[in-house]
């Protein structure tokens, strides 16, 4: 053997980088302000970077959908007293930890606009200009006695759990 065959290094192995993942869907189950931000967040963020992203909102994750204006929703009395104790709207979320009847909130909005972070609001408007699609779940409609009217304009058709799982399928997954 030649001393140039010897010497030659060894041929590194090829490396597979992953692909990129074409779409991103969104579990949003939680309508507290600190989950309701960063969904908002990750899916605008998606959009921007070509990764289309669908927004499956669900239980307390479809109150952030409700009009700011709509007070009281709900077609019976419990539906009304659930929309009374757990008001719908990006304008009255609470935080999971340290809400301190409001007062946590509001800190944590103070501390957003001073630091030049969009409201839940104004993410929710951009989120649909990008082209999120906010799919909200028919069967807490249902349950929550909310309707269409009840609800922002630009959203997705109501859609159920086997058409959010199909929508999973391949996709980058998360549950917030």
């Amino acid at each position: 053997m030649s001393a140039t065959l010897l010497e030659r290094p060894a041929a590194e192995p090829a490396r597979n980088e992953p692909e990129q993942a074409e779409k991103l869907v969104i579990f949003a189950w939680s309508g507290e302000l600190d989950k309701v931000w960063p969904t908002l967040i990750l899916a605008s963020t998606a959009e921007a970077s070509g990764v289309h992203c669908r927004v499956f909102m669900t239980f307390w994750g479809l109150l952030p959908l409700v009009k700011n204006s709509h007070r009281i929703t709900g077609t019976n009395w419990m539906q009304r007293m659930l929309s009374v104790m757990n008001r719908g709207g990006t304008r009255h979320l609470k935080l999971s930890k340290m809400n301190f009847a409001g007062a946590g909130s509001a800190m944590m909005r103070r501390l957003a606009r001073e630091h030049k972070v969009a409201s839940p609001t104004e993410l929710l408007d951009l989120a649909r200009e990008m082209g999120v699609r906010l799919v909200p779940c028919q069967m807490t409609m249902d349950l929550l006695g909310l309707t269409r009217e009840d609800l922002v304009d630009g959203l997705d058709e109501p859609a159920g759990a086997t058409t959010a799982l199909a929508e999973a399928q391949g996709a980058i997954t998360l549950f917030i």
